[in-house]
């Protein structure tokens, strides 16, 4: 087949099955292009044994050996034929998925997309199978990522780390400063010196919780992205005690997720890293805007979206979603309903098949039957809202949206997973500047006016700005440094099952074994 054909045919075919055609091609390539190998000067006698060696440390890359039949080296001397067909399969296997990412796709996952395409994979096919050297190839291609080098320094350290295993930290209670615990200050020195140099360095002062113990908490909190205070609680030793493979498969993830990353559209465009809270404007890929967002908490997640911000909205009501009103409201109408009602909230029901409001003083809430929930509630714009004073459209399916809270103080906190699935904004003012930019009669002096009205209105975007909701947890700083952020919505989690889902089933899934 044809490079050019072959790679046509690639891009078009079903994503589960490219890798079957890329090895496919690859094995042609081992078995039909003898000759051109011989015309390079011939392959030296022990670069298949380094083309072996290098497959088999393919976890270095956070890819499965096993997942792709490397033959043994017995089998050289034994079937020197069926043996290098049978490792340039597995190289041609191996070579696809360290360009093109071994997780094609997730259910949710709008914000996973790949180009391999724009990689001609088929032409590193080619040169693998006519290499002199084809585990330099391989190594190559290890590396073609963005900051591949330094995520796969850091799950070196990360699987060194995990060989030797940390300690646990017992009991639940909060662990002050200055505190003293001949059990868990002891564990938890010993947890932390394991990551922390300068900890492990430092006088060991036993059962006391020391300043040098309290400088490495607070060191570890701000890398983790909690709050920054010494204290030791409920949120940080369940981090602390997370077992220290899931920092090993969340760089497995960083890595894989970089593999023929489909590069974002140009222009404008907004994004949101749901697990570091934050929302940033970019502009040709420079950030011109940033700030923090709370998101919705593990049950009630924020949805990974790609979709348009197309207007803007001035004082809006709130229609209160069915599940906030029974989980979130119900108990707070029982308690005090004139103080509901004070709020700006209102109750309707359908009578007769027309919507009529109900007095929420004059319902028996102790009948109301939380799994039935027999009305709808809305909340009216005001100081009260819980969208603010402004909102932002982009349509979905998910009745997912940004706003302003009046709830300020949650973006004091590291850790912002608070709402019930839409995004908070820390300034939403800046981001509503920003995008009026150019809509023909309006400026920042009149949307302060429509605000200041307490009338609800809206207005349409001159130019509607692409949004990706998307969920990346591994960062590469300026100056290498990488930070890990919890995986809160387990995510990462799900991405490994599907990284170490077995070969046969991935087969079985693309319909070749049917």
């Amino acid at each position: 087949m044809a490079s050019g054909a072959a790679a046509g045919y690639l891009a078009r075919m079903p994503t589960a099955r490219r890798p079957l055609l890329a090895a496919a091609l690859g094995l042609a390539a081992a078995r039909f292009i003898p000759d051109a190998r011989a015309a390079a000067g011939g392959a030296p006698p022990d670069a298949e044994a380094r083309l072996a060696d290098r497959l088999r440390r393919l976890d270095a890359d956070g890819l499965d050996p096993a997942h792709y039949a490397i033959p043994d080296q017995t089998l050289a001397a034994a079937a020197p034929e069926a043996y290098r067909v049978a490792l340039h399969r597995s190289a041609a296997l191996a070579l696809h998925d360290l360009l093109a990412g071994r997780v094609q796709e997730l259910p949710g996952r709008p914000d996973l997309r790949r180009d391999a395409a724009a990689l001609g994979i088929e032409r590193w096919q080619a040169e693998l199978a006519t290499a002199a050297e084809p585990a330099a190839v391989i190594e190559r291609a290890s590396l073609l990522p963005p900051e591949a080098a330094v995520l796969k320094a850091e799950l070196a350290r990360a699987k060194q780390l995990a060989r030797r295993g940390w300690a646990t930290i017992p009991g639940e209670a909060t662990i002050e400063p200055g505190s003293t615990d001949p059990a868990r200050v002891p564990a938890l020195r010993a947890r932390l010196a394991a990551e922390d140099a300068a900890l492990a360095a430092a006088p060991d002062a036993g059962a006391l919780y020391d300043p040098a113990l309290e400088g490495a908490v607070r060191r570890w909190q701000a890398a983790n992205g909690i709050e920054v205070d010494g204290r030791v609680g409920r949120i940080s030793l369940g981090l602390l005690n997370r077992p220290a493979t899931e920092r090993v498969n969340q760089l497995r993830v960083a890595l894989d997720m970089r593999r023929a990353a489909a590069p974002e559209p140009g222009g404008r465009r907004i994004e949101v890293n749901i697990p570091t809270y934050r929302l940033s404007v970019l502009e040709e890929g420079r950030e011109i805007l940033g700030m923090a967002v709370v998101v919705g908490r593990g049950d009630r997640q924020t949805p990974m979206l790609r979709v348009r911000m197309t207007a803007i909205q001035f004082n809006p009501p709130w229609g209160v979603p069915e599940r906030n009103a029974r989980e979130d409201l119900l108990p707070r109408f029982r308690r005090d309903p004139q103080a509901m009602m004070e709020r700006g909230f209102r109750l309707f029901q359908v009578v007769a098949g027309e919507r009529v409001e109900v007095d929420p003083r004059e319902v028996d809430w102790s009948q109301v039957n939380r799994q039935r929930f027999p009305f709808f509630v809305r909340q009216d714009s005001g100081d009260a809202n819980a969208l603010g004073r402004i909102k932002f459209v982009m349509p979905n399916n998910d009745a997912i949206f940004m706003h302003d809270t009046p709830d300020r103080h949650l973006f004091r906190r590291p850790d912002r997973a608070f709402s019930s699935g839409c995004i908070r904004l820390e300034r939403p003012m800046e981001l509503m500047a920003m995008l009026l930019e150019g809509t023909p009669g309006w400026d920042v002096p009149r949307a302060e006016r429509a605000i200041a009205s307490r009338v609800t209105g809206a207005v349409g975007l001159r130019q509607t700005v692409p949004v990706l909701l998307r969920y990346a947890t591994v960062a590469v700083e300026a100056g290498g440094t990488v930070r890990v952020r919890p995986d809160i919505y387990r995510l990462d989690a799900a991405y490994v099952r599907a990284l170490d889902t077995p070969p046969a089933a991935r087969m079985a899934d693309a319909g070749v074994l049917r």
